[in-house]
């Protein structure tokens, strides 16, 4: 369909339509809603180019992701909330993996397709490097060293509150599963390790850490390395929900009851972990407060109206479920 059409079905001129698609003053209410029947009726999009083009502005926001996964989904719900009724729409642009897992710029790649004449700006989920766009973008979960606005996690707090429970309970050798070490959050979460065990007077035991990427998968062989070890840990803290579970299903797989000989505990609080049995101890980081907050951002960030701090930090706090109990 084009403007023509739409002109036609509502007996108007074509820049009369034009005038309504682009949101200028001059037309009364009532042509308006007319115009908008006629477009509603015929399904008719104007062109994304062609709207940049003529205003400098798309009203489109892009979100960027390597994968979808639990986590990036409770974000989007997020996202979708804050911009509901503002005008903006969103594109969705996932990582297709030609170059390869988590391959070195993908985030980079991507904003060059989309910043300027697709979107009037990005947020970028879980970013490996630095980002850089020539329109504003909002990295969740940023890449350590990062400058760009960012939303996070308190995630240096939410590893300490999981770690003290785990002591708590009696625990004194605790294995830790690490996420993506190009990632802050991972870096965060592991100090959070470290500072709780150190609080506690025992010293971190480099056996004991294991380094993965964030994928579930990554997790089976280092939980099975811990868990084979003659002085095995009694319990294992992953610094995700999706690590923390794979780690369920190797204890299993060795013959361990959760929690009788092994207590299990996450980090994100994704759906998942509620629905095992036993339920997952995780921490609850608000992935849907990470998209909204950072939806809200950056559609402040394209209409120059940012008067907040360049970055925000959410607050986490510790659920407790059957995963974890006392030291065997």
């Amino acid at each position: 369909m084009t403007m023509s059409d739409v002109a036609r079905l509502a007996g108007v001129s074509t820049a009369t339509v034009s005038r309504v698609v682009n949101g200028r003053y001059g037309v009364s209410a009532s042509t308006v809603a007319h115009v908008r029947a006629a477009i509603e009726r015929l399904g008719y999009e104007s062109s994304l180019v062609a709207t940049s083009l003529r205003r400098s502005r798309t009203n489109v926001l892009g979100l960027v992701t390597h994968s979808f996964q639990s986590y990036t989904a409770e974000v989007l719900k997020g996202v979708m909330d804050a911009l509901s009724q503002s005008g903006f729409d969103l594109i969705i642009y996932a990582n297709s993996d030609l170059y390869g897992t988590y391959s070195e710029g993908w985030e980079q790649r991507h904003l060059a397709r989309l910043a300027g004449t697709l979107t009037d700006g990005c947020i970028v989920v879980t970013p490996s490097g630095e980002v850089r766009s020539g329109t504003p973008v909002v990295a969740i979960d940023p890449a350590m060293g990062s400058t760009v606005p960012a939303v996070t996690a308190d995630n240096l707090a939410g590893a300490t509150a999981v770690v003290e429970h785990l002591l708590a309970l009696g625990h004194r050798r605790i294995g830790f599963i690490a996420g993506r070490s190009s990632l802050e959050a991972a870096w965060s979460r592991e100090e959070g390790y470290r500072r709780a065990l150190a609080a506690a007077g025992i010293a971190a035991d480099p056996a004991l850490i294991a380094r993965g990427d964030f994928n579930a998968e990554s997790a089976a062989p280092l939980a099975r390395e811990l868990l084979e070890r003659p002085d095995r840990p009694t319990a294992i803290f992953a610094a995700n929900d999706g690590m923390a579970l794979k780690t369920l299903e190797v204890a299993r797989e060795l013959g361990l009851s959760v929690p009788g000989d092994l207590s299990v505990a996450g980090f994100d609080n994704i759906p998942e972990s509620a629905l095992g049995e036993p339920g997952l101890t995780t921490v609850d980081q608000s992935m849907y407060r990470l998209g909204y907050e950072a939806a809200r951002m950056l559609k402040s960030l394209v209409c120059g109206d940012w008067e907040g701090p360049g970055r925000i930090v959410l607050p986490t706090r510790l659920v407790t479920r059957g995963s974890t109990a006392a030291a065997p």
